[in-house]
């Protein structure tokens, strides 16, 4: 028996998880197959308090779990594939293995999502990535096109003109939606370039298992044309990891998980942090903060249980 189990191991999962261990709630942290979350996939955080110098993604959130583990947090791997709250205690499956609580965290955070093309599809892991951080170093003088126009967009933009030739930045609309400071990094990069008001519809070439060029809709004209590129990357947001949550907790029209009251879900002692609610702020620092409120609102909901 867990007092309590943390689902998820970026940022909202490991400082619920540091703050748990301290109040000496022993925690079980399900660290997914994705360990450390999508900060792990990130190079440059430049705004995350306490390194005036920047800090690698990869390296916060190894110390994190450096810290969690100092206080006692347990680690295992997998991926949570069912939960049951209908009933006390809570059980936690992960692959074939069961576990028992008092109370949960859920910290599973949100995934990229893509295009929805068959093609894309059939690409992928072939010149077709959600992550520059993982797949830019690949491209190496090549052409590439970005799909979006938030913060994410323009970060990896940014980022993969470390590598690539030009980058293309392809969006639905005629204005950004990424702030102003993003925008303004990407704009006066001599290396990317902007066509707006236009969607990929078509990724060029699954029969050669390689991306050479994607089809083009300007969608105020209805005007198609191929362009020619040597990769993918699509950056227009994500979707939250809920899937295996449906039917246990309220879960809003998107898939995000409903907060009552702080951190309290609509079942009492599962709590939810991070990504897998926040659809307003999504970053490293607001999801440690809502962490570090699951873990104080779970230590409240035991004494209250003793």
């Amino acid at each position: 028996m867990n007092d309590v189990i943390i689902l998820g191991s970026g940022c909202a999962g490991l400082t619920a998880a540091i703050y748990a261990a301290r109040a000496q709630m022993k925690p079980l942290l399900v660290e997914g197959t994705g360990p450390g979350g999508q900060l792990a996939t990130t190079t440059d955080v430049e705004n995350y308090p306490g390194f005036p110098e920047g800090i690698q993604g990869p390296e916060l959130m190894e110390k994190m779990k450096q810290q969690a583990a100092r206080f006692g947090t347990r680690f295992i791997s997998g991926d949570a594939t069912r939960i049951d709250v209908s009933r006390r205690p809570f059980r936690v499956e992960v692959d074939d293995q069961r576990f028992e609580a008092k109370s949960l965290i859920i910290a599973t955070g949100a995934s990229a999502k893509y295009l929805g093309l068959p093609s894309e599809k059939a690409l992928i892991g072939h010149g077709v990535s959600a992550c520059a951080t993982c797949d830019g170093f690949f491209f190496k003088g090549k052409e590439l096109v970005v799909v979006g126009g938030g913060d994410t967009a323009m970060e990896e933009s940014t980022f993969l003109t470390k590598f690539a030739a030009k980058v293309t930045v392809v969006h639905r609309r005629d204005s950004l939606r990424a702030s102003k400071i993003m925008q303004e990094r990407a704009k006066a990069n001599p290396k990317i370039q902007w066509i707006f008001d236009t969607a990929v519809t078509e990724v060029y070439d699954p029969s050669k298992k390689k991306v050479t060029g994607v089809r083009l809709k300007n969608l105020k004209s209805g005007a198609k044309k191929d362009f020619q590129c040597d990769g993918l990357f699509v950056a227009i947001g994500h979707q939250p990891n809920t899937g295996f949550l449906k039917g246990q907790v309220e879960l809003d029209e998107k898939g995000y998980l409903v907060l009552k009251k702080g951190t309290q879900t609509s079942v009492p002692g599962v709590f939810g942090c991070g990504d897998i609610h926040d659809v307003r702020y999504k970053q490293a620092v607001t999801a440690a903060g809502w962490g570090c409120m699951a873990a104080l609102d779970a230590e409240r909901y035991l004494a209250e249980q003793a």
